[in-house]
This record gives C-alpha cells, sequence and structure tokens, in this order.
C-alpha cells in the first residue's frame, strides 16, 4: 500500500520537479528556490493531478477481469505444488 501512495506522489511531483530543471537549465544564474518561487504553482498542481488521475483511471479500467469472472487464490495441487491464481 505505502508503495502505492509513494508512486501516486512522485506522478503527482513530476511536472514541479520537470519545470524546475527546465528553467535551471535554460537560466543559468537561477537557483532552484527562486525557480520555485516564481513556478505557475495553480497550472504545475492541476498537470500532477490530471497525471495522477489519469494514472489511475487507465489501471483501473486495464486490469483484472470483467465482472462476470471469478477469481481463484492460489492454492495447494494434488501433487503438493503451489498452483497460481488465475482469473476464470
Amino acid at each position: 500500500m505505502i508503495r502505492v501512495v509513494i508512486e501516486n506522489i512522485l506522478l503527482f511531483l513530476t511536472p514541479m520537479a520537470m519545470y524546475i530543471a527546465y528553467m535551471l537549465l535554460t537560466r543559468r544564474a537561477a537557483s532552484a528556490g527562486q525557480v520555485a518561487n516564481d513556478a505557475p504553482l495553480i497550472w504545475l498542481f492541476a498537470a500532477g493531478a490530471l497525471l495522477v488521475v489519469a494514472t489511475l483511471v487507465f489501471y483501473g479500467s486495464t486490469s483484472g477481469g470483467r465482472p462476470d469472472q471469478h477469481y481463484t487464490p492460489p492454492h495447494m495441487g494434488k501433487d503438493g505444488r503451489i498452483e497460481p491464481g488465475q482469473i476464470k
């Protein structure tokens, strides 16, 4: 669960990091603090939120099975081997 939270936080902060990196590369005399203070924070916030929502929608719509399918969890087979879980 913590991995999912960290991934979403990193996705949210990606536009800000890209903006600061771009501005530092194009403005030689600027510092990171000065660039962050001059940043269009509302647009970067919106871009980060959109990126997180788009990622969650994509993974939510492409993972898992159809509603009429059933999940069989991993179980011990007749020969003592563990059979992997599957969606039927």
